[in-house]
C-alpha cells in the first residue's frame, strides 16, 4: 500500500508538488493501460470509442482528441460548479498524450486474434486500476469524467448512479460509433469489467476511495499564495 500519509493532506507547497508529480506519473502509466486496451483491437472502451472516432473524423491524433474531450468535460464540470482539483487538469492532458507517445514508440503491436486481444485488454484494465489508486492517493481531485458522472447523478433524482453511468457511457459509445470509432466485444469488457477490476485492485492494497479528501483548486492556490505572503 502506498504510504502517502505525509503528503495526503496537501498542506504545504512541497506536499502539493509531490502529489502533482505522483498524479502525473500515475496518469502517464495509466495512459499505457489505455494504450493496451486500444491495441487489443477488439473494440475500445466507451470513451475511447468517442476519442478514436473524433480523431478519425478530424484527422488528428488520439491524444489531441482525448485532450479536447477531457477539457470539454472539465468545462462542463466547472459550469456545474463541481469541486475541481489540480490533478484534474493534469489528467485531462497527460493520459491522451501518453497514448500518443506509446503509439509513436509502437511498444505493443495490435493484436491479431480475439483471445490475445482479451488478454491484452484485461492487462490494460488492471494497469489502469492500480494507477487510478496511486492517482487518487494524490488527493488533488478525481478525473473529469468521474466528476461529471457524480454531477449528473446528483441531478438525476432517484435514478441510481449505475443507471446514470450506463447512460453516459452509452451516449459516448454511440457518438463515437457514428464518428467511426471501433466498437466490439472489448467495448463491453471495458464497460462491465472496469468497475470490478478496480474494486479488486483497491481491495488488494486496502485502499478506500471514499476516505480520500480531495483538495479543491482554490485551496491549493491558497497554500501557494499564503507561502508567498509569509515570505514577503
Amino acid at each position: 500500500m502506498l504510504n502517502n500519509n505525509r503528503f495526503q493532506e496537501n498542506r504545504t507547497i512541497s506536499a502539493i508538488i509531490f502529489n502533482m508529480l505522483l498524479a502525473a506519473v500515475s496518469l502517464f502509466c495509466n495512459g499505457f493501460g489505455v494504450y493496451l486496451t486500444i491495441q487489443a483491437n477488439i473494440g475500445a472502451g466507451p470513451w475511447d470509442v468517442l476519442n478514436l472516432g473524433l480523431a478519425r473524423t478530424l484527422g488528428i491524433l488520439y491524444g489531441t482528441a482525448s485532450v479536447a474531450v477531457s477539457y470539454a468535460i472539465l468545462g462542463i464540470d466547472i459550469g456545474l460548479r463541481e469541486p475541481i482539483g489540480i490533478a484534474m487538469f493534469i489528467d485531462a492532458f497527460v493520459v491522451g498524450k501518453a497514448v500518443d507517445f506509446f503509439n509513436r514508440m509502437n511498444v505493443v503491436p495490435k493484436c491479431d486474434s480475439v483471445p490475445k486481444g482479451i488478454v491484452v485488454m484485461l492487462i490494460g484494465l488492471v494497469i489502469m486500476a492500480y494507477t487510478q489508486y496511486t492517482y487518487m492517493s494524490a488527493s488533488l481531485g478525481c478525473g473529469p469524467r468521474d466528476t461529471l458522472l457524480v454531477a449528473l447523478a446528483k441531478r438525476a433524482g432517484r435514478i441510481p448512479i449505475g443507471a446514470v453511468s450506463i447512460a453516459l457511457l452509452s451516449l459516448a459509445t454511440f457518438i463515437g460509433w457514428l464518428l467511426g470509432g471501433p466498437v466490439g466485444i472489448g467495448t463491453l469488457i471495458c464497460a462491465f469489467a472496469t468497475g470490478p477490476i478496480m474494486q479488486m485492485a483497491f481491495k488488494s492494497v486496502k485502499f478506500d476511495a471514499t476516505h480520500v479528501h480531495h483538495q479543491h483548486l482554490t485551496d491549493s492556490v491558497k497554500v501557494f499564495v499564503d507561502r508567498k505572503t509569509k515570505a514577503a
